[in-house]
């Protein structure tokens, strides 16, 4: 085989690469198989004298990029002899469009059509450590360079195999769409050289990317890879998937949260109702398995459970208030100087996706297989291996495309009740939680308090402090496997995990003098979980209002005055943008007003300006079982990621986050009365709907900055939540200090908690308005 493109160069020699080569692997296989080989973690740039800022030098994103480069020579690109390309994802898709990034880059990188390449989600594999988790906006930063480096083998790889084939050197070949070109009219696919590219042998071999001027791909728009599956219905999630004899099985659950089953007094009646095999006791309430999911409903329905008490038990939005402000660090001695200060509540918000909590699982004495979709599937596969009491690798997880997560599909309960139940009838199961389940017992973003201090002297801001008072948010997915699971759990170690956490994905974009922000935890009685943009969405809210409060105090326009205090270009310039693009300081009536904030994390910057109407007619206007209130008619979310691989899936990320950000802060929350949460189903968790969205939106993506990717995923939740924030409280003269904003008007009648799934409207009328 010819030696082109193997030479040493200058920056590349025998014991490694150089700043712009890549070393990588053909592995042995009978086609060819490739992979990359990533031995150091990125350093972050450090020009003159480093910010005392912990999230400039190093932040969560670049942790988990680290954690995971060990092992990114086990991920691999095979090319087919069809002439498509496999690449197994050890990423969770639940609809944020990574499956098409990733085809993206391989397409690029091997010249090959995006439709030609088939990305599908790895199994859970332990050998990856911490190179299995989907979270913090981190699976195109952390696989963005071994991906294309794979592809890159395997592209070197196929010209030299066509080389061979036609006796030239690799330099007078051309790759085009799938098919490789020689002088004289000459060309063969790739699926047909991928034979010959094989090695018989793994093999150690260095490559160079394509440079950025010759991007085809990368950066253009594109439609989702896998849209016409889901428009067309024929998208396969966990729930349709087809397992041999697993039938519809769902959970009588307790009236209170994490209450436990104690008798069931009619288990053999319900056991006898049409349809239904089997109704066992589990550790979290009583399982039914039946013929349809119809009668799994009506059998838990009709089940009597004499309940044990939960961890909430008797607990109320006000005895929590109370829990966290006695758990309050201390802001210090009292400013000598002016300052401006704030108290921010945040009430619990529920993490329910539109997918229902679901997972199949069958498990046999020596052997189990599950399926669900799963954000940490080596933690998932561990955790039920210990509960079963088999081996590791004798429990088989399959990660199904989700339908949605923000953070939800990091825990795996439902795969763990599955799995709990199959043991028990020794049968196949498809379990699947109902709405109510979800709005009730599953996983929630925490109630917390943010207490702001600002302290400044003339026109200097000299400090800022922020202390985030939070219920404990359950970290226990840790890094995506079991060491670092079990140490967010521990009695000490979940008090680091939790403030190193918050640490690491906090930043502070102006230049405020001295700033310290600290995180305090209390109650471990509720499930919480990562919920989209995790500890952000408050901690920004509160800061970005008492910025405005700030301006106001000082006679400034709020604009101007972030822009004067911001420390970094690309910040100043998505504010600037955001400010032109929507017309800051234009005139609106009376009850109307624009709000703007600024948010940035994981090498990434997100400014967003909305409009907002509080006018009467707009705030009382008529919703059924809903409260209307205020409305944001207009939005501009301008974002930087850095390098964008697909533009149009990053303006999709941006229209979720505002959306996320509008609902967070004017209408979902959830309710806690004795013990449980009120709120049953979407029909009374008010997340943005049609009525309450913005009339006229606008997402502006950024040229790119750094040559390559930030983190986009959870971006924007922040600085849309900051933005509505600020805008209301301009609007009506009152700084917003609760949220959202609406929650203390129940606008539904609560639906009982026995049985646990209400029930379903019978009298004809269309309730899904």
């Amino acid at each position: 085989m010819p030696s082109d493109g193997m030479a040493k160069t200058p920056e590349s020699d025998a014991r490694g690469p150089g700043r712009r080569r890549f070393l990588g692997y053909v592995l042995a296989a009978p086609t060819l198989v490739a992979a990359a080989e990533m031995s150091s973690a990125p350093r972050a740039a450090a020009d003159g004298i480093p910010s005392p800022e912990i999230t400039e030098l190093v932040d969560l994103n670049d942790v988990m990029t680290a954690a995971a480069l060990p092992t990114s020579g086990l991920i691999t690109v095979e090319v087919n002899e069809d002439g498509t390309v496999s690449f197994a994802l050890p990423r969770a898709e639940v609809g944020q469009g990574i499956t098409t990034s990733t085809a993206m880059l391989i397409a690029e990188e091997m010249d090959v059509p995006v439709e030609r390449v088939r990305v599908t989600l790895a199994d859970a594999r332990p050998e990856l450590l911490f190179n299995q988790l989907t979270g913090g906006s981190n699976t195109t930063f952390s696989t963005y360079t071994p991906v294309r480096v794979a592809a890159a083998v395997a592209r070197q790889r196929l010209l030299a195999a066509a080389a061979d084939q036609f006796e030239v050197t690799t330099g007078e070949l051309t790759l085009k769409a799938g098919v490789v070109s020689a002088p004289g009219g000459r060309s063969a696919g790739i699926g047909e050289l991928s034979g010959k590219a094989a090695g018989s042998t793994s093999e150690r071999v260095s490559v160079s990317l394509k440079p950025r001027d010759q991007f085809r791909v990368i950066g253009r728009p594109h439609t989702r890879v896998d849209a016409l599956e889901a428009v067309t219905g024929r998208k396969q999630f966990t729930m349709d998937l087809d397992v041999p004899g697993a039938l519809p099985t769902m959970v009588c659950r307790p009236p209170t949260i994490n209450g436990r089953p104690g008798t069931v007094n009619n288990l053999d009646e319900v056991r006898a109702m049409p349809g239904v095999t089997d109704v066992v006791v589990i550790s979290t309430g009583v399982a039914v398995r039946a013929d349809t999911f119809g009668r799994c409903i009506d059998a838990v329905r009709a089940l009597r459970v004499s309940w044990k008490p939960g961890t909430a038990e008797g607990k109320s939005d006000a005895s929590v208030l109370k829990e966290l402000r006695a758990a309050e660090p201390s802001m210090g001695l009292p400013s000598l100087t002016p300052s401006v200060e704030g108290s921010f509540i945040f009430h619990f918000r529920s993490n329910s996706a539109l997918e229902p909590n679901c997972a199949i699982a069958d498990v046999r004495p020596d052997r189990a297989e599950i399926w669900s979709s799963l954000k940490s599937p080596i933690v998932a596969q561990e955790t039920i291996a210990v509960k079963l009491g088999l081996p590791v690798n004798a429990v088989k997880v399959h990660v199904t495309e989700g339908g949605g997560s923000f953070g939800r599909k990091l825990f795996f309960d439902a795969a763990l009740e599955a799995a709990e139940v199959s043991k028990k009838t020794g049968k196949p199961v498809k379990l699947m939680w109902h709405r109510a389940d979800d709005s009730r017992q599953g996983r929630t973003h925490p109630m917390a308090i943010s207490r702001v201090r600002v302290s400044y002297a003339g026109d200097t801001v000299l400090g800022y402090k922020q202390r985030h008072t939070s219920v404990s948010t359950d970290l226990g997915h840790g890094l995506g496997e079991l060491l670092t699971a079990m140490a967010a759990k521990l009695p000490v170690g979940d008090i680091g995990f939790s403030e190193t956490f918050f640490q690491l994905s906090q930043s502070m974009p102006y230049d405020f003098g001295a700033n310290s922000r600290l995180l305090a935890e209390t109650d471990k009685g509720f499930n919480t979980g990562s919920m989209r943009n995790v500890y952000s969405p408050d901690v920004v809210c509160a800061r970005e209002l008492i910025v405005d409060r700030l301006a106001a105090k000082l006679g400034k326009d709020p604009y101007e005055f972030r822009r004067r205090f911001l420390r970094d270009d690309r910040a100043r310039a998505v504010l600037d943008k955001a400010a032109e693009a929507g017309e800051w300081g234009r005139t609106l009536p009376d009850g109307m007003a624009q709000g703007i904030a600024l948010h940035t994390e994981y090498h990434s910057a997100n400014a967003v300006l909305v409009e907002i109407d509080c006018r009467p007619e707009t705030v009382n206007r008529r919703v059924r079982d809903g409260v209307a209130g205020p409305r944001v008619t207009k939005a501009v979310v301008v974002v930087d990621v850095g390098l964008t691989v697909n533009p149009r899936g990053l303006e999709a990320q941006m229209m979720g986050c505002l959306m996320d950000g509008i609902a967070q802060t004017l209408t979902s929350s959830l309710h806690l009365r004795d013990g449980h949460f009120l709120e049953a189903s979407w029909d009374n968790y008010f997340y943005t709907r049609q009525w309450n969205a913005p009339l006229e939106m606008k997402v502006i993506v950024m040229p790119d900055t750094t040559g390559k990717p930030g983190g986009a995923g959870e971006l924007g939740v922040a600085a849309s939540m900051a933005a509505v924030a600020c805008a209301y409280g301009r609007a009506t003269g009152t700084m917003p200090t609760t949220f959202p904003i609406n929650h203390d008007i129940l606008s539904f009648d609560p639906k009982p908690t026995v049985p646990p799934i209400p029930a379903s409207p019978a009298d004809g009328l269309d309730h899904v308005r």
